[in-house]
């Protein structure tokens, strides 16, 4: 009887601490999701794994609204910025967590050539189209069709929307695993010719979502080379090189703070990191990409993807003219993007990986965003 009491009061104390490290409290409702845009009904969706860990998503955008994931102490947080609202999605930036497509990244003098055709697109980056323009998939309500942890976002743009050619069918599927991974796949074909560079959009602060800058997150990016930028237009000159003993050089750790006011001249271009870096990994192999960890709260998040390249962006334009989930204004360097992607202005560089696709071909891709504690 003694030890069946013991055994009774340690599964008291386990549930207990089970429940304490669940309870997360969100400053929004489902409710707050639910609206009418384009005569299509938005919604959000929860997943949450075995472990606690918890991933919003709605279908404005194909968009992950947060992820909640513990600290050292068993303490949880979003780690996403982001609104708490499809109103605060409208009215401020559509791409926080957002699917980019059809093209992500810039495409010099918004245009590209294929078969002596030129398609004309949206100017809204200096003289370049950035994310294809200021609308894009990113302000679109996709279907939808949820299976417990796996989330499946559809959509059908059709030939010409936002200057692309081709009638195109895109999904993204959104998979919570108990091994602490958000994994998300996308899939792609068109009935005509198309460059496509598919990624997603999300700005993380592994010390919580408004919880101050991100210059003490400490990253290493698996890429001896980038694709360096001819001005502050941001656009690649279309060279590949050697960043190893450099600035923007992560291969061994370093805090993001650390050399972002370094003389170096493509810091000084983008006003801190805002670069593609070349993954050291072999042609449509899904490999580790880059990794980011937080001191003080111990959170790691690893990153793998099949893309050949990936987008290390430090927030250095956020203005503080946008309200987060928890009221707090998203100022410079509160958010850092790794985006994988193709390379920018693929199109028009044909020395960079191709991003055509032909009617007939199925665009794949996947990316694995991996979430862990560490001292």
């Amino acid at each position: 009887m003694k030890n069946l009491s013991l055994i009774l009061l340690i599964a008291f104390f386990a549930a207990c601490d089970s429940s304490e490290q669940k309870s997360i409290e969100m400053p929004y409702k489902k409710s707050d999701f639910e609206s009418i845009i384009d005569g299509k009904t938005t919604r959000a969706f929860t997943m949450e794994n075995d472990n606690g860990m918890v991933v919003v998503l709605t279908n404005y955008g194909a968009k992950i609204v947060s992820i909640y994931v513990p600290d050292k102490n068993g303490n949880y947080a979003d780690i996403m910025l982001g609104f708490k609202s499809v109103d605060d999605y409208q009215q401020y930036g559509a791409s926080h967590g957002a699917v980019v497509g059809p093209f992500a990244n810039r495409i010099a003098n918004a245009q590209f050539t294929i078969d002596d055709e030129t398609y004309h697109f949206p100017v809204n980056n200096g003289e370049a189209c950035l994310h294809s323009g200021p609308d894009s998939w990113y302000r679109k309500v996709w279907d939808y069709e949820k299976n417990g942890n796996v989330t499946v976002f559809s959509l059908e743009s059709p030939d010409g929307e936002f200057g692309f050619p081709g009638n195109k069918k895109v999904s993204v599927t959104y998979t919570l695993t108990d091994d602490n991974e958000l994994k998300i796949d996308y899939k792609l074909t068109t009935d005509r010719a198309c460059h496509f560079n598919l990624t997603n959009h999300s700005y993380f602060n592994l010390r919580g979502e408004g919880n101050g800058d991100i210059l003490d997150h400490v990253l290493v990016i698996n890429a001896n080379q980038s694709t360096p930028v001819a001005d502050a237009g941001m656009i690649p000159s279309g060279e590949i090189v050697d960043i190893r003993g450099t600035a923007l050089d992560f291969t061994t750790p370093h805090a993001i703070g650390e050399r972002i006011e370094a003389d170096n001249e493509m810091l000084k271009y983008g006003s801190g990191y805002d670069f593609n870096y070349v993954i050291n990994k072999e042609d449509g192999e899904l490999a580790f990409a880059a990794s980011a960890f937080e001191p003080e709260s111990g959170r790691y998040m690893e990153v793998f993807t099949t893309e050949p390249g990936v987008q290390l962006y430090t927030g250095n334009h956020l203005k503080g003219t946008e309200i987060g989930k928890s009221g707090v204004a998203y100022t410079k360097r509160t958010g850092f993007c790794l985006e994988t992607q193709h390379f920018p202005n693929s199109p028009n560089q044909p020395d960079f990986p191709s991003t055509l696709l032909q009617p007939g071909e199925e665009l794949n891709s996947t990316t694995i965003y991996k979430f862990s504690v560490k001292e």
